[in-house]
């Protein structure tokens, strides 16, 4: 009788509800460095802050000021992050601001120059190391991180104040396409987003005063609205690119921001800003 039950279709499919991805509570982890981590000082805000209201699922923010791509691996918060993945959970790495250096004097974060498996030997505080490349660590991180049953999503590192030089244009870094052909490394279960193309596309379309409010410190950080809008950049830019491994789980309206920033006009198609509150909408396909 027992075997019976067991075997018996209405069981097998609650069986498979229960132990489905959404049932045990997808969750959504952030790699990255300052400009998507948690505020140090109430002055500067990474867009991670605000991007837990967008989705349906709870977000753990893993990112971490100061960190490139080889020290995030280094100091083992990429396999901290693997540990805690299950099967389902979503994984962002965002990296590229504190990649680039010499590794004549060898900060610890400077990766070896190359776009494939290429490694340098390095002095850092007085010990020998091998220097492997920015695609390198990202790519092994998400193989490790796929093969937990985990999805990795590759995201475009956020572009520095595009006024700064008064003629808004943007050109990608080469770390845009280091994490594209990570994602094509990786295969099945891992993406690419061009977040720095959709937060740059927002920054032209609010112009050179309102942008220049979100830097106060400086060039690369921004402030508490500032990270908002990049928030909202990366939301659109999932939502264009169809994501497949975030789609699942993004929502198609928001509760009002926690924040006092002032709202902003012109908001991108993606999300209109208004007064009261902020409402996410999946643009047309023109609006992207």
């Amino acid at each position: 009788m027992a075997n019976t039950f067991f075997s018996s279709p209405a069981m097998l499919t609650w069986l498979l509800l229960l132990f489905t991805p959404t049932a045990l509570s997808v969750k959504i982890y952030l790699c990255g460095d300052s400009t998507m981590a948690k505020s140090p000082d109430n002055i500067i805000h990474g867009w991670g802050e605000k991007f837990p209201p967008f989705v349906t699922v709870p977000v753990v923010n893993k990112a971490m000021g100061g960190r490139s791509a080889r020290s995030y691996t280094v100091q083992k918060r990429f396999q901290e992050v693997i540990t805690l993945a299950l099967p389902g959970d979503v994984v962002i790495i965002s990296f590229g601001h504190n990649d680039p250096g010499s590794l004549k004097v060898d900060n610890g974060r400077t990766d070896c120059p190359g776009a494939g498996t290429e490694t340098c030997k390095s002095t850092f505080q007085g010990q020998p190391v091998i220097v492997k490349t920015f695609p390198a660590y990202l790519t092994e991180a998400g193989v490790a991180l796929v093969a937990k049953g985990a999805k990795v999503v590759f995201s475009s590192m956020t572009p520095n104040n595009i006024w700064e030089g008064g003629s808004g244009a943007y050109v990608p870094t080469r770390f845009t396409e280091y994490a594209r052909q990570a994602a094509l490394a990786v295969g099945e279960g891992a993406t690419f987003v061009d977040h720095g193309l959709y937060t740059a596309k927002a920054y032209k379309a609010l112009g050179a005063t309102k942008v220049n409010s979100f830097y106060m410190k400086d060039h690369t950080h921004t402030n508490e609205a500032g990270a908002q809008v990049v928030a909202q950049a990366f939301v659109k830019a999932v939502m264009c690119a169809q994501d497949v491994n975030l789609m699942p789980y993004m929502k198609t309206s928001v509760p009002p921001p926690k924040t006092t920033a002032p709202a902003i006009k012109n908001a991108s198609p993606a999300i209109k800003h208004t007064g009261l509150g902020i409402k996410a909408v999946v643009p047309p396909v023109g609006a992207c």
